[in-house]
């Protein structure tokens, strides 16, 4: 694991730092999913599952559209992931209002006791971090992945999204 030295001033980050952020994004990454995975991995699911799982659960009759926008992954990969959820009776899928070419996902009974599970493990790992590292800690990594998000999206889109993507839910300070 990375040796964690005293803090630098980030207006002058060498290589080294860099790298050094990049293992400790790895490692944790690692650590926050491996709970997750086990529990996935006996239902037969995986990490696509959870990501769908997480979105829909956080945006109630989320569109499909909306939901690909913020995965970024293909149609059919999707689509693979949502009919497997489906299937199982996770997910259900309701036609649109207005437009009911639209498929409007939310979570059943099942799918909400199981992405609670999947957030609980996630979530003693993320308050027991943010405790030992304190406010300030917890302010600067949120504006670190706020960075990374803004510095990963495109500049422009050449056309506008079939449905709006929802905006990451940041808590209110």
């Amino acid at each position: 694991m990375a040796d964690i030295k005293s803090p630098v001033n980030p207006l002058f980050l060498r290589e080294e730092e860099i790298r050094q952020g990049i293992e400790l994004l790895f490692y944790a990454y690692r650590g926050f999913t491996a709970e997750p995975d086990a529990l996935l991995a006996t239902l037969g699911l995986g990490r696509a599952h959870h990501r769908a799982l997480y979105f829909v659960g956080r945006h109630p009759e989320i569109t499909v559209s909306a939901l690909l926008a913020i995965l970024r992954i293909t149609k059919q990969s999707l689509g693979r992931v949502l009919n497997d959820l489906v299937e199982r009776g996770y997910v259900e899928q309701q036609q649109g209002q207005r437009d009911r070419r639209q498929r409007l996902l939310t979570l059943t009974d099942k799918g909400a006791v199981l992405e609670r599970q999947l957030f609980e493990s996630q979530r003693r790992l993320i308050g027991q971090a943010y405790r030992s590292a304190g406010a300030d800690a917890v302010d600067g990594f949120r504006k670190v992945l706020e960075g990374l998000i803004a510095l990963s999206e495109p500049a422009a889109m050449d056309e506008e999204p079939e449905a709006p993507v929802p905006a990451p839910r940041v808590a209110s300070r």
